[in-house]
């Protein structure tokens, strides 16, 4: 089957967040079993790459371009709703994944082809559809967490699959020296204010901040000065590599004050059997489970840092939630083989129907 999973939002190597590492092991494994899929994304001028691809569209006709730098071709485009028509020339799919990134605006330009359409459900911000999915009843829809199934049931009546985000498990097991707290992402939507807060709680304890989105100037100036008094920090450059960043983590600190779909983190680290401390915010009580400590917002700042200092030092809680973690990560529903057959079921459905 040739698939084409697309967004209008930017793609890896140029924006790396759960989204972004979701789609890549998934166009990963559906290619090997033998589909070909390839992926359509947005672009920006930022990096060696937006340059390069300036450039190109310079020189070539067209809205589109193309690179393999992920080790298939994406397609990019400034503006990738208007240019449906033209990765659909491009690459013919029989069917397409639309993803968070305007789907509804995009979904339209490729149902004017008659190409197949499946929903993956990834966020809750309804804003970021660029449309009413009421409009698309006779589409096919995953969600990545029965929270984001549930929400968008309510909103607009659609029903989901449900399909967790793909991991594939050899990317991430690690020999862990459970040296430190780990918190990835330091944004002030993950809750670096909580986080700043347990660093400073909790002085003997290290912690490793994980860079993943691109800090505004404002709130990277705001987040070395806060650091600046904080010896127990320690600040890590974006990598694509998260097994390095696994190797050090004892526990992972996941304080979200917006309502996480699913939580990928979670179960990347329950992979390593490394316990969470949660909010219980959105899908992350569904990918904490029992392999970690969920929190709600409104408890007081010390409960975050009771937490933590609980699992640092008494090694019979932190055991067992070390054990509830690989227990959690072995459960079915986050076993490859049930999500790809579960996903290809689905594809079937949509081309079927299609069809008639």
């Amino acid at each position: 089957m040739r698939i084409l999973i697309a967004s209008a939002h930017p793609y890896i190597p140029q924006i790396a967040g759960g989204a972004q590492s979701s789609t890549h092991e998934l166009v990963l494994e559906l290619r090997a079993r033998g589909h070909n899929v390839n992926v359509f994304s947005g672009l920006t001028g930022d990096g060696w790459l937006g340059l390069r691809h300036r450039t190109m569209l310079k020189v070539k006709s067209g809205t589109i371009v193309s690179d393999d730098v992920c080790g298939y071709t994406t397609y990019r485009a400034w503006h990738p709703v208007d240019s449906t028509s033209e990765v659909v020339d491009a690459f013919k799919p029989d069917v397409v994944i639309l993803q968070s990134g305007f789907p509804a605006r995009l979904a339209k330009g490729f149902k004017s082809r008659n190409v197949p359409l499946v929903f993956y459900l990834r966020n809750v911000e309804f804003e970021d559809l660029g449309g009413d999915l009421k409009e698309f009843s006779d589409c096919q829809f995953i969600a990545n967490s029965e929270f984001t199934a549930r929400k968008f049931d309510d909103a607009f009546g659609v029903k989901s699959e449900i399909i967790y985000p793909l991991i594939r498990p050899e990317m991430y097991p690690t020999e862990t020296r459970r040296e430190s707290v780990l918190f990835v992402n330091p944004h002030k939507h993950k809750g670096l204010d909580i986080a700043l807060n347990c660093a400073r709680a909790c002085p003997e304890i290290p912690f490793t901040f994980q860079m993943t989105w691109t800090l505004s100037k404002e709130d990277l100036d705001e987040l070395n000065s806060a650091l600046a008094t904080l010896p127990n920090v320690r600040v890590q450059a974006r990598t694509q590599d998260m097994k390095q960043v696994y190797a050090e983590a004892k526990i992972v600190l996941a304080p979200s004050r917006w309502e996480e779909a699913f939580g990928r983190i979670s179960a990347e680290a329950h992979i390593n059997g490394i316990p969470v401390v949660a909010s219980a915010q959105g899908g992350l009580p569904e990918s904490v489970g029992p392999g970690g400590v969920l929190i709600d917002l409104s408890e007081p700042e010390e409960t975050w840092s009771s937490a933590l200092k609980r699992l640092w030092t008494d090694k019979a809680h932190y055991d067992q939630l070390v054990q509830a973690s690989l227990d959690y990560a072995a459960r079915p529903a986050l076993q490859r083989d049930h999500q790809l057959d579960t996903l290809e079921a689905v594809l079937g459905r949509a081309t079927s129907l299609a069809d008639q």
